[in-house]
C-alpha cells in the first residue's frame, strides 16, 4: 500500500551509515521501487530506511510499505536487523556474468538484430503484443 512519507516515524536505528543514498535514488528513479518499506501499525518504520531516505531524496511524496505485526520492541529490533543480515551480495563472477549479459542485449549481434526485426514486423502485421 502506500503511505505518505511524512506519517512515517522514524525512531533511533541501528544503521547509522546511510551510505550512498544518490545511488541509490538512481536506481528507484530508473526503476521504481521493487521492495516496499516494513512499518508497523502505528506507523513506526522497521525495515527500509535507506529506501525511504532515497525517496525523500527524490522528493516522493508517498512510498510503497507493508505492515509487520511486531509485537514488541524486541521482535521490531530483530525484524531490522534481520532484514539486514539475511541480504548477500552478489560474488565478483555473478557481477561479471552479469554484466557480460547486459552488454549482449544492448549490443545484439548482427544475426539477431535481422531476428529481432522480423519478429517485431510479424508482431505488427498481426497484432501481437509484446510479452
Amino acid at each position: 500500500m502506500q503511505i505518505p512519507i511524512e506519517d512515517i516515524i522514524v525512531k533511533k536505528r541501528i544503521r547509522k551509515d546511510m551510505g550512498d543514498i544518490a545511488s541509490l535514488s538512481e536506481s528507484l528513479k530508473k526503476f521504481g521501487q521493487i521492495s516496499p518499506i516494513v512499518i508497523n501499525k502505528k506507523n513506526i518504520l522497521v525495515a527500509g530506511g535507506r529506501r525511504l531516505e532515497a525517496a525523500k531524496y527524490l522528493g516522493w511524496r508517498t512510498i510503497n510499505a507493508v505492515i509487520a505485526e511486531t509485537p514488541n520492541s524486541l521482535a521490531q529490533l530483530e525484524m531490522e536487523v534481520e532484514e539486514n543480515i539475511q541480504r548477500r551480495d552478489f560474488t565478483m563472477e555473478e557481477i561479471a556474468e552479469a554484466s557480460k549479459k547486459i552488454y549482449r542485449l544492448k549490443n545484439p549481434g548482427f544475426f539477431r538484430r535481422i531476428w529481432d526485426a522480423i519478429v517485431r514486423f510479424f508482431r505488427k502485421l498481426f497484432k501481437i503484443e509484446e510479452s
